[in-house]
Formats: C-alpha cells, structure tokens, sequence
C-alpha cells in the first residue's frame, strides 16, 4: 500500500516497494534498450557472462551437478572451474521451463533478459528495505532514485548479464537489510545470504567477516537488545554454510580447503562463528558488557586460530601459483583486477563511477560518529562499507559492493536535506538540496570527471573498430570441423559459446597449462610455437587484430607468430582458412 500522509513523507508496505523496483527496473531496460542491448550484441564484451552460459548449457545437457569441470578449455582432460553451481540452476531453470513454448535459443534469450532484471529488482527492493531502517520514510525516495541509477550504471543487471557478481550484490544487500532491520527472521535471513554469498565466490568473505564482527559489537554494546538478531544471524549463517556444503560440494572433498572456491575449510569456519555467535547470545545475552566482551574475544581468537590450522595457505597472495608471465601479460591487464591506483591512470571516468560516492557516504557517517549522533544503523553499515571500500582499493572488483552500500547513507542524507527544505522552503535551501542530490549520483561523477581527463589526455585508439565481440565474428570458425583453437585468452569462452571447437586459453586463473601454452604460442617465434602447437594438438589458429590483448602482445613480442601474422607473414605450417563477409577474426588452419 503506497499513500501520502501529513508530513509529506512517503509510506510504502513490501507490496509498494516491490512496485517501485519494478518500475525502476523497466526504466532501466529501456535505457539498454535505447542503447542497443550491449551485452547481447557484443557478448564478447563480459567474458564471464559467455563462460556462464556455457556452464549453463553443459548442465542442461546432462554435465553432472558436483562436476564443475570445463573439458572444452585449455589442454586434454580441461580444467576444474572454481565457479558455483548456485548461479548456474536458477538460469538453467528458466530455460529448461521456457524451452517448450519457445525453443532452445529464444529461452536463453529470455534467460539474459530475466535473470538480471529479477536481480536488480530484488537489490533495489532491498535498498528500499534497508534505507527505511538506516534513514526513516524520507530516505525511501532517495533511495529508489539514487538506487536504481548506481545498479543500471554498475552495468552488472543489463540484459545478458550472468556473471555471479549480480547475485552476489544482491546477496550482500539482503545481508545488510537484515542486520538493519533487527529481530531473529530477518537475522536469520542475512545469515543465510552471508553463507550463500560465500558458496558463490569467495569475493564476499571480508563483508561477511565485516558483518560477523559489526553483529558481535553490536551484541556487546546493547546486550539482550541484540540478542534475537545476533543469535538469528550467527545461527543462519551456520545452517546456510551446513546446507551448502551438502548439495554443492562431493562428500569427498569435505575435508579439503579451496582457496578460490567454497570447500569444507570454509564451510567449516562459517559453521564454527556462526554456531559460537548464536550460543554466545543466549548464554551472555544478560550479562554485563565485560563479560561479553570476554567471550567475544574468545570466540574471535578461536576462529582465527581455525583459520591458521585449517587453511593458512589461503591468507596468501590469491594468485601467488601464476606463472610470472601469465601474470605480466594477463592477470595485470584483467579490468576487475586494477587497482584503484591503475584505474585513476588508465580510466579517470571509471574511477570516479565507482569511488567517489563510497568517499562521500564514509565521511558523511564518520562525520556523525564525531559528533556523537551515530545510532545502530551507522555502527552496522560503517563498517561494512569500509571494509568494500578497502577492498575496491585493492581490486576494482569491490567496488560494485561499496557503491551499492553508499546509496543508503546517502539517500538518508538527502532524505534529511530534502525534508528541511519542504518544511522550512528557501532558495539556499534549494540550491543544497541540489547539490545533495547531484554529488549523490555516482554517473555524475564519472561524467565530470570522464570530460576533465579528455580534455587533457588523448585516449589511446584501437587499430580496428571491431574487436571480435559479437556473435558474427565467429562464424568463420564455426563453420570449421571441431578441434582445438589456439587463440589469445579474451575469446576463449566466446569460442566455446559460439562454435563446437574447444579452446586453448581463457581468462580463468586454474587454466594454468592452458594460457601459458598458449602464450607462448602466441609471443615465442613462429618456429617455437610450432613446438607448443603440436603438443597442445591444436588444430586452429584464430586472430583478432582489432582486440586490446592482440594488439599488446604482438607489441611486447615484434618478432613472435601473432605480430608476424599480423604483419601478413604466414608461417609455411599454417594455412588461411576463407573468412565469412561480416567476421573480423583471421582463421588458419594447422598443417599436419
């Protein structure tokens, strides 16, 4: 129910937020609409989507549940994807239920569109949740406005996004609208996310440590006022990590500890903290801070210490195992992986997309905990955001969760702006509520700060306009019996998606033997990646001469086979294969 009461507030119940998020949603599709659908026309363009739907079609076509293996990359016998079949069941569910009425390829189509959007619906349903309990009635509107605008500009939910990062957010939201809300339900609710999230990827383990601890100090401060949320979510995360260790993970693996993938190790220390959290609040819930603070302490230090017994490898360096090449020529170069620091050079727009509203919502809640006017809410979500911001620091990656917890702190502040000014109007008043809203919206920042670097800088060109992104661009290679393709790492999943031919190399950390045959094909001289060619048993040599990789490698090695075959010098054991009329990629064929 949605109805306008005296004070010139908002109400809304779950039916009108759900309302709400559906219409931001619909906005959200049109725009994409107005600009052509990217993703599904240059699928190439979200390398993880393409790989995604791979996986997806793999499990339909009868790929076992627990078997994670991608036998169609890298050399014979493939490799163990790290991904979660979490992501894969619900996308597959929307195809194999569609398939019927419409056929295999419009129930993919429908499967692009759907699942995203449902996915920003839900996020943004979420934020409105959460921003009622962190801000009160006036930050519901900002928060649907400011909202919608950072999920659509995160470009994460745009049609034929698959990618895990999607429900991951949204996971990590219903994990912050939780904690804000209070109570054993919603406690136990944002455990279960908590849980989830982690058996997606391990990228959400420091907001999950962040909420464990913000729960903890929470229940020292207040006591038996936070018993039933810290019990509810210490206990949900247990129950989440139990169940999912169960359907997602073979018995004979449980007792094994993947550092890139949710295993027994971290089933185990969810388990451990989320058991101890719970037992700690109904056995301290009425006794004195000190007391609780005492077992807290305990608890933290026997968590950690399981960390240490149990997985200690996993506090290294997460891509120490990569050979120094792969890490000089890819992983250095993979845009989720940058650093703050490297995007502030490279990309000044994108830096400001995704770090200046975290800023801004830091200092706004650090500015109250100075003046002593922080409440429960921003001694749940400072940290929380912190802890994003850290990471977006470290790796880009973050910062899709740093952006999204920003809007509520935001949105509560232009909440409180906006409703000073209806109740006592004037033109300052005016003029600061504009300003609230503008330095709110995170795609204002990165289109004055886009314009700024182009005035002093001239971004550098591709030396072709297509960078065999789309579907077309493989079509030459389709048409080709299946074998293997040795290729650069950035259409290695398109290939699978797009053709029957198994590739040689994609953008996946655990295709070690892969990727580095593979670059060394492509950077050795054309007499040496004979050598590589032959023992990896490809059949097929693809290039794309318009793609930022191509064009790196072939400049860091002037005298290998890819910047000698783009040079037009065609080693005697390759032979051009005809290219169809709207395909950008070169195609040989191995001579045996």
């Amino acid at each position: 129910m949605i109805g306008r009461v005296g004070d010139g507030r908002w109400t809304t119940g779950r039916r009108g937020d759900a309302l709400l998020a559906v219409a931001a949603v619909a906005v959200s599709l049109l725009i994409s609409a107005a600009q052509g659908f990217l993703k599904l026309a240059q699928p190439g363009t979200d390398n993880d989507s393409v790989m995604r739907l791979v996986q997806v079609r793999d499990l339909i076509a009868g790929q076992g549940w627990l078997d994670l293996h991608q036998y169609r990359m890298g050399l014979d016998g493939g490799f163990l994807m790290h991904w979660s079949r979490l992501v894969d069941a619900p996308i597959a569910a929307i195809m194999v239920l569609l398939r019927p009425f419409v056929g295999p390829a419009r129930a993919e189509l429908a499967a692009q569109f759907a699942w995203p959007a449902l996915l920003m619906g839900l996020s943004i349903w979420l934020l409105l949740r959460a921003a009622r309990h962190f801000g009160g009635e006036a930050a519901r509107f900002p928060a649907l406005v400011l909202g919608a605008a950072a999920l659509h500009f995160l470009y994460i939910f745009e049609p034929g996004s698959l990618d895990h990062h999607n429900l991951q957010l949204a996971l990590v939201l219903a994990m912050a609208a939780g904690l804000l809300s209070g109570g054993v339900v919603p406690g136990l609710a944002a455990g279960v996310a908590a849980a989830a999230s982690i058996a997606i990827g391990m990228e959400t383990m420091p907001y999950v440590a962040a909420a464990g601890a913000v729960a903890a100090l929470l229940f020292w401060l207040r006591g038996e006022d936070e018993l039933p949320a810290t019990a509810g979510f210490g206990f949900g995360m247990a129950l989440g990590a139990s169940v999912l260790l169960l359907f997602t993970v073979r018995p004979s693996q449980w007792s094994e500890a993947a550092c890139d993938a949710y295993s027994g190790g971290q089933a185990g220390s969810a388990i451990l903290a989320g058991l101890g959290l719970a037992a700690l609040a109904h056995i301290f819930g009425q006794s004195a801070r000190v007391r609780r603070l005492g077992a807290l302490l305990v608890l933290g230090i026997v968590s950690i210490g399981y960390v240490l017994l149990v997985y200690p490898q996993c506090l290294a360096e997460p891509y120490g195992a990569l050979p120094p090449a792969l890490r000089r020529f890819w992983l250095d170069r993979v845009s989720e992986a940058q650093s703050l620091a490297s995007l502030a050079v490279n990309d000044p727009g994108s830096a400001a997309l995704y770090y200046v509203t975290p800023l801004i919502a830091l200092a706004l809640m650090v500015a109250r905990v100075a003046r002593n006017r922080a409440g429960r809410g921003e001694i749940l979500l400072l940290p929380l955001l912190a802890a994003a911001f850290v990471v977006s620091v470290w790796q880009v990656r973050g910062a899709i969760f740093s952006t999204a917890l920003a809007v509520l702190p935001l949105a509560a502040w232009v909440g409180t702006v906006r409703a000073e000014h209806m109740g006592r109007p004037s033109n300052a008043g005016s003029l600061r509520l504009i300003g609230a809203w503008l330095v709110s919206f995170n795609v204002v920042w990165a289109l004055a700060v886009g314009q700024a670097a182009a005035l002093v800088q001239a971004k550098p060109q591709s030396s072709a306009s297509n960078e065999c992104e789309a579907a077309a661009d493989f079509a030459s290679l389709a048409a080709l019996p299946p074998g293997t393709v040795l290729a650069i790492s950035n259409v290695g999943a398109a290939i699978l998606a797009f053709t029957d031919h198994r590739a040689l190399s994609g953008p996946y950390h655990r295709n070690i033997a892969g990727n580095e045959a593979a670059l060394n094909a492509m950077i050795g001289t054309p007499e040496a990646a004979l050598d590589v060619v032959r023992h990896a048993k490809a059949d097929y040599v693809a290039v794309c001469p318009g793609n930022p990789e191509t064009e790196m490698l072939a400049e860091r090695a002037p005298h290998g086979l890819l910047a000698r075959l783009l040079a037009g010098e065609t080693p005697a054991w390759l032979a051009p294969v005809g290219q169809t009329s709207d395909s950008n990629m070169i195609v040989y064929r191995v001579a045996r």
